[in-house]
């Protein structure tokens, strides 16, 4: 029994990645989770764990390689290999045609506060589970 549990233990277990989150966007993100407990809390919930685990920053010590509001972020799928490109927005700019993602929908969940490199699950809107990899981020230019 005990090299069962040395065994077990050795196996790493996933970790979320860290996560950073720009101070300026908090009240807006937290005023829109409040708005969608009704309509899908579900989602409401892991924006509000995601946010519970990151650290909080002024948007002047934002680094620059880390996801937010208008970011456009390029993520590579690791089960098909295909590589994306979005922008993250609030959902009144949301926009698919033109690749702008909401925060309020799984994947601009999933994204926010991401580091260039981190890799991470995301549950698709069918229930399967994606390894995701970010691959760069550009922040907009003001």
């Amino acid at each position: 029994m005990t090299q069962q549990l040395t065994e077990t233990a050795k196996k790493p277990r996933p970790r979320n990645p860290k996560l950073v989150i720009n101070a300026d966007e908090l009240v807006h993100i937290e005023a829109l989770i409040e708005g969608a407990m009704q309509r899908n809390p579900a989602l409401a919930d892991r924006l509000m764990d995601e946010i519970g685990r990151a650290r909080i920053v002024p948007a002047a010590k934002m680094p620059t390689n880390v996801v937010s509001i208008g970011s456009t972020v390029v993520y590579r799928d690791e089960t098909t290999g295909q590589e994306k490109s979005v922008t993250l927005v609030y959902p009144e700019d949301a926009d698919i045609s033109r690749q702008k993602v909401s925060i309020m929908t799984p994947i601009g969940v999933a994204l926010l506060g991401l580091a260039t490199g981190a890799v991470f699950y995301w549950d698709t809107r069918d229930d399967k589970r994606r390894l995701l990899t970010v691959i760069s981020v550009e922040q907009p230019t003001t």
